[in-house]
């Protein structure tokens, strides 16, 4: 059963559109756009370190794609989705392009380009493109943050837990 982030009922798919028109800024639009989705799902402002770096990871890989379609893609990025169901986000990039997009063998890390699928693959659960109008939407998806550990301070019980009796 999914749940969102915050535990509560099981929720529907929420999807935001951003539509995309050329290169120039693309990038920094999209991850503003992707920013404030994060922040009204409750991803952002984070809670604690894992919280903070699983945002900034989908921040990344945001501006991966988008960058991705502004480089190899006729007229850069069409559009931009991110649908969260409150257990796995999924972020899409559609373009005009009906290549499909592919890891390119490793330069070395001081070779420019190449590199944004690698951090893809790396940070996402999964990711893939589908033919879309032509072209084609490049999309990976990543799940909820990590719930926060709170450390528990010695002799304190968790909240619902009887005290102890002896004897």
């Amino acid at each position: 059963m999914n749940r969102p982030a915050n535990g509560g009922p099981p929720g529907r798919e929420q999807t935001r559109r951003l539509a995309l028109e050329g290169r120039t800024g693309a990038v920094q639009r999209s991850r503003e756009f992707s920013r404030r989705a994060l922040v009204s799902w409750h991803w952002l402002p984070a809670v604690d370190a894992d919280g903070r770096a699983a945002a900034e990871d989908v921040l990344l890989m945001v501006s991966e794609l988008v960058t991705n379609a502004c480089l190899h893609a006729r007229g850069g990025p069409r559009e931009l989705r991110l649908s969260w169901n409150g257990a796995r986000l999924r972020v899409e990039v559609a373009d005009d392009s009906p290549v499909p997009p592919r890891l390119r063998p490793f330069a070395g890390a001081g070779q420019p380009g190449g590199h944004g699928l690698r951090v893809v693959d790396r940070l996402a659960r999964a990711w893939g493109s589908q033919p879309e109008d032509g072209g084609k939407s490049v999309w990976l998806e990543v799940p909820r943050p990590p719930a926060p550990v709170f450390p528990r301070r010695p002799g304190r019980r968790p909240r619902g837990f009887p005290a102890r009796r002896s004897g």
